[in-house]
């Protein structure tokens, strides 16, 4: 089998679109830990995310999301792909045309991830349904630690004392109520999880590139080829 081989020249290293596009992650990514060492303020807080049904939620989020990251690495590994496979992709298309890829696949990941909590918090509406139809002591443990994963710690340390209040009197009726009221805070807690990242539109690069270039030979860091077949 042939293989097509990509070496990137002085002229075209670095295209238009994928070097703003890295610049602008760079920024937003330093700016956002410069900002939040000093002012405790969060990009990530505001601009990343949310669903729809959330009160944090703003339409403009749909976009911003796309060049917010969790950490360093996160940031690094999504900017060495959209460089690599982006490089290619934009000589390929022209600037215009790879722009409106990136943002649709970015925005499109998006829509997937907002039908896919849809579906989570639909599931997690019947749980709790279920619970304050017959709400008990032992289920409520339960229920909060199968979907701890949603709290954060103010929201641990709201739920651990009333878990040691309720446990001294666990007939109390109003603590019986406050119970429900507690379970139903867990659909709060998941609305209000951020998304955050380009892994949508970096995955969308990597799946045009290989239907493009099925048997292109890739040169990692411009030294090392790597065939297809070893991906």
């Amino acid at each position: 089998m042939s293989y097509q081989e990509y070496r990137p020249s002085s002229f075209n290293f670095l295209p238009l679109v994928v070097k703003n596009l890295l610049i602008i992650n760079a920024i937003f990514w330093l700016a956002d830990t410069v900002v939040d060492e000093q002012l405790g303020l969060s990009f990530t807080y505001h601009m990343g995310l949310y669903f729809p049904l959330s009160e944090l939620f703003r339409p403009y989020q749909f976009i911003t999301h796309l060049f917010l990251h969790g950490n360093f690495m996160h940031l690094l590994s999504n900017m060495f792909a959209l460089w690599m496979f982006g490089t290619v992709l934009e000589n390929f298309w022209g600037p215009k045309r790879f722009l409106t890829f990136y943002l649709i696949t970015g925005l499109g990941a998006a829509f997937i991830q907002t039908l896919f909590s849809w579906y989570e918090l639909s599931q997690l509406g019947n749980l709790i349904n279920q619970y304050q139809a017959a709400p008990n002591f032992m289920d409520f443990i339960a229920l909060m630690q199968k979907h701890s994963m949603y709290f954060t710690s103010d929201n641990l340390n709201i739920i651990n004392e009333f878990i040691s209040k309720w446990e001294v009197m666990q007939t109390d009726p109003g603590l019986i109520a406050q119970s429900g009221e507690l379970a139903n805070q867990l659909l709060v807690y998941k609305m209000n999880i951020p998304t955050i990242g380009a892994s949508g539109a970096v995955f969308g690069i990597l799946l045009a590139f290989g239907m493009l270039f099925p048997n292109t030979m890739l040169y990692v860091f411009l030294l090392f080829p790597l065939k297809p077949n070893t991906l």
